[in-house]
């Protein structure tokens, strides 16, 4: 019986609930013919989440919560920001209202080249507020999660820091 543990191949399905309006709400899961499938221990994953599947094997069901802090951080009103409306121009000095529309997730990159996603928070004629805070940050996170499959990584595998084959990286 193999034990999730470091450098193991692991194969989970997954139900991530997190609070909304005072009930919890399914915010992601696996589907039933794709579970997630990483290399435990390789930081892949949150911390939290990798810990409370250590020493699980093939068909444990464990549900666990990852606070706000351990999870996508708490929010952080320093990442909301306004942009300047011109910034959203194209050469014809037109804004696509289609893309820049109230909750609408956008690509963004800095004067760095850093790439990064920011939700729309609101329009004016001078600006776009974004807020650029992960989705889930000052969420607590709840997990149901069932172990699916666990088996040792290969060689290459760990080289390459991810898994290959079925639910994994295709060379």
């Amino acid at each position: 019986m193999l034990l999730v543990m470091k450098d193991m191949v692991v194969s989970v399905h997954y139900e991530l609930q997190v609070e909304k309006d005072g009930q919890l709400v399914t915010a992601d899961k696996s589907k039933p013919d794709q579970p997630l499938v990483y290399i435990h221990g390789s930081g892949m994953l949150l911390a939290d989440f990798e810990t409370n599947l250590i020493g699980k094997t093939i068909g444990d069901a464990v549900q666990f919560k990852v606070s706000a802090e351990n999870g996508y951080g708490v929010r952080n009103e320093q990442d909301i920001a306004n942009i300047p409306i011109d910034s959203f121009k194209d050469q014809d000095g037109n804004v696509d209202f289609e893309a820049i529309k109230v909750g609408n997730v956008l690509p963004m990159m800095d004067d760095q080249g850093h790439q990064f996603q920011g939700i729309v928070c609101a329009i004016s004629d001078e600006a776009v507020t974004m807020d650029f805070n992960h989705p889930m940050a000052g969420k607590e996170l709840n997990f149901s999660v069932t172990v699916a499959d666990v088996r040792p990584a290969t060689k290459e595998e760990l080289e390459h820091g991810h898994v290959h084959g079925p639910g994994g990286h295709q060379h």
